[in-house]
């Protein structure tokens, strides 16, 4: 199993380049300060339950597309 903040990490950054978006756009987007957005994605900081939702309302995605890969189990 791989790290769950690494792939967090991962595919929070896949779905914001797919968009074309830098870590500014989506830290204004998602109404979080840019270097918070940059500590998630370096692992730095995991982020919280109001953090992933402002997160996923900014992106238009369910929170599960954010934990792709991760096995909870």
């Amino acid at each position: 199993m791989g790290d769950p903040p690494a792939i967090f990490a991962a595919n929070l950054r896949r779905l914001r380049e797919e968009r074309g978006w830098s870590q500014e756009r989506l830290a204004h987007e998602s109404d979080l300060n840019p270097s918070h957005v940059a500590k998630i994605e370096r692992t730095e900081r995991e982020p919280g339950v109001r953090t992933i939702t402002k997160l996923c309302k900014a992106l238009g995605i369910p929170a599960s597309e954010l934990f792709d890969g991760i096995d909870g189990r």
